[in-house]
Order: structure tokens, then sequence, then C-alpha cells
């Protein structure tokens, strides 16, 4: 019998509506090579054929998923005999100057469209004509893809440490990992089950595990409740207080009936600027995060005219790993990112006009959610995975995704990655920008990833209820310059 979906991943198919495509996504800027190399430029063509070469390094990517009749069963995963890799890794462009603007407006068309349900749940698209020689590959995976254990998202499957010919591309560099070398492989998909056999395995089931059908109805019809348990015990111990919290969150500009249309912006920060700022205030490099992003809240609706008053917050969901260090593998065969992830409550005190005091608020804050000594840094997080970061802000994504607006006014997922280039075809990967996806009511989320020494923020949001969001996106460089000024 083919594997079948987790509770948890059946939910994010089944809760899917045009307003909230349960994707998640990552727009990454390449220098292309200057010469063509051993292995090609980085082109179309070149990355169908890194791909190919690839995939077999995520099999999930080749499956599609398969309904059992009158959801007596969760579905399917079952290989997809027509199976087109070209389908899948699109061509586009953007036309001159191909200015950062055209590339956002194009990453907010892409990540408004769902994905082809009858077809693996994934899309790529390289996109040529980006200003200053670059190009851009954007990636969209459906949550339900990514259980955490071991899916990776495409995206990271192709990036190596160095570009061809230099060096073997097996080690990855001083950290001694090793990287995706080519899979050769005839692949032959697996004959697709009948209708009568996917109803015979749910009847097996049944009579093994009745209590398994109910729960299936469930999770079809969108019983919230049941999608929630199922993340509780799927996607990490969640934080419980948000189950029974007593306090709605607070009235929000950013909690509004949401549209199927998107509007997304990047801001682009230095990670030295960060650690400055831990360094003198004895706090962590995340506490300082939520104070820019907290910061550049205030300015935001202060340039709008919202009320704000000293008492004034905005709760923020904040995913982090929990995964103990007994858990992080000691070879990097074992690929596995564990599902352990924990989601915080944190009110961001955006009524607060002094930095460093909103830099104590929140330190104070973090402090009390990891005095359990189970959240993950950034250095065991990037050996859990290598280059992570897709993988972990969906599971960010996944475990916000179950609460309502009534508890939190947005999801903010910070991943590290590694301190290094990184490579496609020899083209040198110069940024990465995350695509959160939005939650019903929810008109906004932020996703940043740290990488090769600087630190990308990915704005998602609502096209009606964010119209300026790139006015936001610019108050994170004024909310960090704030805080630098605070540093001796």
């Amino acid at each position: 019998m083919p594997p079948r979906l987790s509770a948890l991943d059946a939910s994010f198919l089944y809760l899917e509506q045009p307003t909230t495509p349960m994707h998640v996504g990552a727009v990454s800027t390449f220098r292309r090579p200057r010469s063509a190399g051993p292995l090609g430029g980085f082109d179309y063509d070149r990355l169908v054929e890194l791909i190919e070469q690839r995939i077999a390094l995520v099999p999930r990517y080749r499956q599609k998923v398969r309904y059992v009749p009158g959801n007596l069963a969760r579905p399917v995963w079952i290989d997809d005999p027509d199976f087109d890799v070209a389908y899948h890794v699109r061509r586009s462009a953007l036309p001159k100057p191909g200015s950062d603007e055209q590339l956002t407006e194009l990453v907010a068309r892409l990540m408004s469209r769902p994905l082809d349900h009858t077809r693996p749940l994934w899309e790529m698209y390289l996109v040529e004509g980006v200003a200053r020689g670059r190009t851009a590959m954007i990636t969209k995976t459906h949550q339900a893809m990514v259980d955490g254990i071991s899916a990776f998202d495409i995206g990271q499957v192709i990036l190596d440490v160095s570009p061809p010919g230099e060096g073997d591309l097996r080690l990855l560099g001083e950290k001694g990992r090793r990287a995706r070398a080519p899979v050769e492989e005839l692949w032959m998909p697996r004959p697709e089950p009948t209708h009568a056999q996917l109803v015979l395995g749910a009847v097996a089931e049944a009579v093994a595990r009745p209590g398994e059908i109910v729960d299936n109805v469930r999770v079809a019809a969108g019983d919230a409740l049941a999608t929630v348990g199922k993340i509780t015990g799927t996607a990490g111990k969640l934080f419980s207080i948000a189950r029974t919290a007593s306090r709605r969150a607070p009235g929000s500009p950013l909690n509004v009936d949401i549209s199927t249309q998107r509007r997304f912006a990047t801001a682009r920060t230095q990670l030295d600027s960060y650690r400055r700022v831990r360094a003198a205030h004895g706090c962590t490099v995340n506490d300082v995060v939520l104070t820019v992003v907290s910061g550049a809240l205030r300015n935001w609706l202060l340039s709008r005219g919202e009320p704000v008053t000293p008492s004034s917050s905005v709760r923020a969901m904040v995913p982090l790993s929990v995964r103990g260090e007994a858990d992080v593998p000691s070879s990097a065969a074992a690929g596995s990112l564990g599902n352990r992830v924990s989601s915080f409550l944190v009110d961001l005190p955006v009524g607060e006009p002094s930095p460093v005091v909103r830099l104590h608020h929140v330190t104070h804050a973090m402090r009390e959610h990891t005095a359990t000594g189970q959240s993950v840094g950034a250095d065991t997080l990037v050996r859990i995975g290598g280059f992570a970061p897709p993988t972990l802000h969906a599971l960010g994504a996944r475990a916000a995704s179950g609460f309502s607006k009534r508890i939190f006014n947005l999801v903010v997922t910070n991943v590290p990655g590694p301190q290094f280039p990184l490579y496609a075809a020899g083209a040198r990967m110069l940024e990465m920008f995350p695509v959160v996806p939005l939650a019903k009511g929810q008109a906004l989320s932020i996703g940043l990833t740290s990488y090769d020494g600087g630190v990308y923020y990915g704005f998602n949001g609502d096209r009606d209820g964010m119209s300026d969001i790139d006015v936001l996106a610019g108050m994170v460089v004024e909310s960090l310059d704030e805080l630098m000024a605070t540093v001796g």
C-alpha cells in the first residue's frame, strides 16, 4: 500500500481555501558565472539538468496525492506516472530594467496562485533579466510535503559549497559534511493503486484502529479543533498557553478578511549589526530580530495614523525549534531536521518609544519561553540540516496555522543559514528571502533568513490589507539603525 499522509499533512489539503493557499516559498538571487565552466552556465536547461540529477534525493517531489473514495482514510502518496520536470521547473523573465520592485511583484503574483493538486505539489521558476547581472529562483512547496523528518525543499538539493571545478564537490568545505552529489538512476514509477485497493486498505485500517475513520471525517470536514490536535501531536509540543489563552490578541489592522492576491516586499540587513547589539546588551540575535520587527511595526502603525499608546502591543507567534542537542545527528548522512517545533506567543512592545526598553521587554519575554533550555541555537540548526531555511520556515508556518487571529496578530519565522557562500551550477547565491504563507484573517507574515553575512527579510501580505507593505519593509533598516545607535 502506498504511504499515507499524516493527519497533519492531510489537514493542510482539506483546509486549503482560495484565500489561504498553503504553500511556502523562497526567492533566491544568483550572480551568473563569468564563464560557462565544465558543466555549463546557470540557465534554464542547466537548472532542469541539475534537478533531474538530484531529484532522487527528494523522492516526494515525483509523487502526487491520491484521495481515498469517501474520505474513508487519509490520502496516499503515489508516484506520478506522467511526471514531467519541465512542467514544474518554469522559465520567466523580467522586462527591462529588471528592478527589485518588478521581481517582488512577480513573486506576489506567483505566490497568489494555488498549486495543482493533480500533480506533485511544487513549482520552481528561473527568472532571467534581473538587474545587475543577476538571475532569480522562486520556489513553491505545499506544506503537506514538509513533514520535518525526511522532506527537504527542492531548492536545497541543488546547492553546493563550491562552484564546479574548485575542489571536491562532495565535501562541504571546512564543515566536513557531504554535499549532494549527482544521483544516476532510471526511475520507474510504481503502479497506481485502484479505487478498490484504496478502499480495502482504508477498511483494513478502520478494523485495526476504529477511531481513525472518525478522525479522518472530522479533519476532512474542516474541524479546526481536530486540526489543532493533530498539529500538537505531529509538529512538536505547541505553546500550551495558546490553547487556553484568556486574553484575545490586541486589535490590529494586521487582522482582516484577506483576498486571494498577495503583495511581497524585502529588506536587507547585515548580521554583524545584530551581533554587535547582542554583545552590547547581553541578549540573543533572535531577541534583536524581534525588537527590530517591533520598531518597524511601531513606525508603520504611526505612518498609518493608527492609535499607538505606551501600552500598545502586537502579538507575534514565533516558532522555534526545540530539538535537543542529544538529537542532533553526528554525520551529515542523517539529513533529518526533526519536527519538534514549538510556537511561542510574544507581545511585541510597539507602544514603547525607546529601542533599548523595547529590547529589554522582548528579551525578558523570550527568556521565559527558553528557560527550559530546549531551544536550539543557530549553529545547531545549521548543523542539523545544512542549509534548510525553506523547510524550517514551512515547519514554523505549519505550527502556527491551526490557530486563529483571536490569539495572535502575525507570524514571525527566523531561520539561520550558513555563513559561507553556496552555488547552483556555478552561480553564486547572493540572497535568500522566505515567503511564509498567510493564515486565515492574517494580513501579514514575516520570514527572515541569515546567510553569508546578511539577514534577509521577506514580507508576505494581503494585496488589499497591506497596500503599503513596502513602507513597512523600509522601516526595518530604520529600526535596526535605532538599536545600533545605542551601541557604544
